[in-house]
């Protein structure tokens, strides 16, 4: 696997080493081992997620709060995804920045997201089947986010915003000035 650091201290792309050959395709998604290599550190991966959506949906900008915040590994199996994480390390030299990430069944690019970011993604394929690793079991009350559309981020999501198809939930999200302190 190839693994590239990205402006964001932690977050890191992993593009797996593919086998091809005239049946289709081979590839390790994933290994304890060469990935805690890859990250620097011990990663313990409890829950495993899934969604499925549509074109023009947007899912995020989520993260859990304090003690229950999550760090992801986030891929596509079907489709392509624009994936962004933004960095909310308060001591961080990176704060109220983000990063994007082009996922999909093409390039089999993974995304690591540490502890301490919000995660979000707008599909930009027909439909897209997404999956994710969490270190940390959900906790609805530790629930938190950011607005999309937060004008301060700026994050350009590859259309309008009112063709973007957001959760009633998710627009209720305040923006990064007036969110507050996540913990982390």
């Amino acid at each position: 696997m190839t693994v590239t650091t990205t402006p964001l201290e932690g977050c890191i792309v992993i593009t797996p080493r593919i086998f091809n050959d005239d049946r289709g395709y081979f590839f390790e998604s994933y290994n304890t081992q060469s990935f805690n290599n890859a990250v620097g550190y011990e990663v313990n991966f409890v829950q495993d997620n899934q969604s499925f959506s549509t074109k023009g949906v947007f899912r995020g900008l989520h993260l859990q709060k304090g003690e229950y915040s999550q760090a992801k590994l986030v891929r596509v199996t079907k489709g392509e995804v624009l994936d962004v994480a933004v960095d909310l390390r308060q001591k961080s030299a990176t704060y109220g920045q983000y990063h994007a990430v082009l996922l999909s069944e093409e390039n089999h690019q993974q995304f690591f997201i540490p502890r301490g970011f919000a995660h979000g993604f707008m599909v930009l394929s027909d439909l897209a089947i997404f999956q994710y690793k969490c270190d940390n079991y959900y906790n609805k009350a530790a629930e938190g986010g950011l607005h999309f559309a937060d004008p301060d981020l700026n994050i350009n999501w590859g259309r309008p915003a009112t063709e973007i198809l957001v959760s009633e939930k998710d627009l209720q999200l305040p923006f990064l000035k007036d969110a507050g302190d996540f913990g982390f």
